[in-house]
């Protein structure tokens, strides 16, 4: 049993309801209803403490105060109000997060890195592209390190949440490294494929979304890359779109 206890007080502390006050709250739903000191009791808290962890519960709605033959005691709310806490919170956080980011914009210009290793990193890599806040991501694809590294599977599955989040890719790829009749140029698929005129393999993948460029590397670096820097991902982004404009479509003609 105190196994179990263990792992809700962890659990409680993941809520913000660690320590003391999550020992409190658990005793407190356990009797009930009972007087502050006997509940301080069971949990193995003194009764000074005891009060000021009543007032933070009181705070968040798990508990309320009342007057039974002279004594405050004290009544556990049902737990669902944890929930209804949490999604209150969500919708708040949702509301401050446009505010947040303009500030993390203007904060340090330095630019920001993050290198993830491993085929864990390289999903890393891929789940931060489908967080674009930008609908069209840019991309070049090696195709045959792709089927290396991560694999067929996890870049099927990121086409089908892409496809899912409504976001276009326009990607770059090069006809020496194509290995199967895969990935086409396809308005379902929200995918516009172009190939570059140089047959020269690309070896590593390259995503351009917001201000930040997502590496894929290939099997033999095995890593997944994120740089953050407004400077450096327009810099690439108009690199980029020099050569879409100077690629061929599948068909193999020039853009018009």
């Amino acid at each position: 049993m105190s196994k179990f206890f263990d792992s809700l007080e962890r659990d409680l502390e993941a809520l913000g309801l660690g320590g003391r006050l999550g020992a409190y709250y658990i005793a407190a739903l356990k009797m009930g209803s009972a007087p502050v000191h006997t509940i301080a009791r069971e949990a193995g808290i003194g009764r000074t403490t005891a009060y000021a962890l009543v007032e933070r519960l009181r705070d968040e709605g798990l508990v309320t105060l009342v007057q039974k033959s002279g004594r405050t005691h004290v009544v556990a709310e049902n737990p669902d109000v944890l929930s209804r806490n949490l999604e209150t919170r969500k919708q708040r956080l949702e509301g401050m997060l446009p505010t947040l980011r303009a500030l993390y914009q203007e904060g340090d210009v330095t630019p920001r890195f993050q290198v993830y290793e491993g085929v864990e990193g390289i999903e890393t890599v891929l789940n931060t592209v489908l967080l674009a806040e930008t609908q069209t991501v840019r991309a070049i694809l090696s195709m045959q390190e792709l089927m290396r590294m991560p694999g067929l599977d996890v870049i099927d599955r990121f086409a089908s949440r892409r496809v899912a989040a409504g976001k276009w890719l326009n990607v770059l790829r090069s006809r020496v490294e194509e290995t199967d009749d895969i990935w086409p140029d396809s308005a379902a698929d929200l995918r516009r494929v172009r190939y570059a005129r140089a047959d020269a393999p690309f070896v590593s993948n390259l995503f351009l979304f917001d201000n930040k460029i997502g590496v894929i590397s290939s099997r033999r670096e095995n890593y997944g890359l994120i740089l953050e820097s407004h400077e450096f991902a327009n810099l690439q982004i108009a690199l980029f779109d020099v050569m879409w404009e100077q690629s061929s479509g599948a068909s193999g003609t020039g853009s018009t």
